[in-house]
């Protein structure tokens, strides 16, 4: 596990504990600032794997993989927040989880294609990724604000 990866983790896991403790400092402006954090976190996870060369292409695939599917328990969290919602808020929610969705999807494709990326192709390959899961990271960022407000 890297260091930006246990980073993100950390970070993830004090705002939650703190918004279930309902400590003082943890409340809807800090949690802002915190999933905007951790949003950018993820984005910079995602932003390591450029760093990755062909002869490390497992590795890189390994933490690809290992850095959406935290990010997939993230928006399971999101989708049981936007379960608890009423009305205009509901629908809100579940269109920010569906774009969550589809940005997940692509982001999957994405490893996929690093996966079975050749020597010629890892460059592009490593860029199709980091930009993805980058636009992950950022919806999600975006949807982890509108759901602490």
């Amino acid at each position: 596990m890297t260091t930006i990866t246990r980073a993100l983790i950390t970070a993830v896991t004090v705002l939650a504990l703190g918004l279930a403790l309902g400590l003082p400092g943890a409340g809807p402006a800090a949690a802002q600032t915190s999933a905007k954090d951790v949003g950018q976190k993820a984005g910079e996870t995602g932003e390591a794997i450029r760093d990755y060369t062909i002869e490390k292409k497992d590795e890189a695939v390994a933490e690809a993989r290992k850095i959406t599917a935290d990010l997939d328990a993230k928006i399971k969290e999101l989708k049981a927040a936007a379960a608890r919602q009423t009305g205009e808020a509901k629908t809100r929610a579940l269109a920010q989880i569906k774009d969550l969705e589809a940005k997940r999807a692509t982001a999957s494709k994405k490893a996929s294609d690093l996966g079975r990326a050749t020597k010629a192709s890892w460059e592009r390959a490593k860029d199709g990724f980091a930009d993805a899961y980058r636009d992950l990271a950022t919806a999600y960022d975006k949807a982890a604000a509108e759901f602490k407000k």
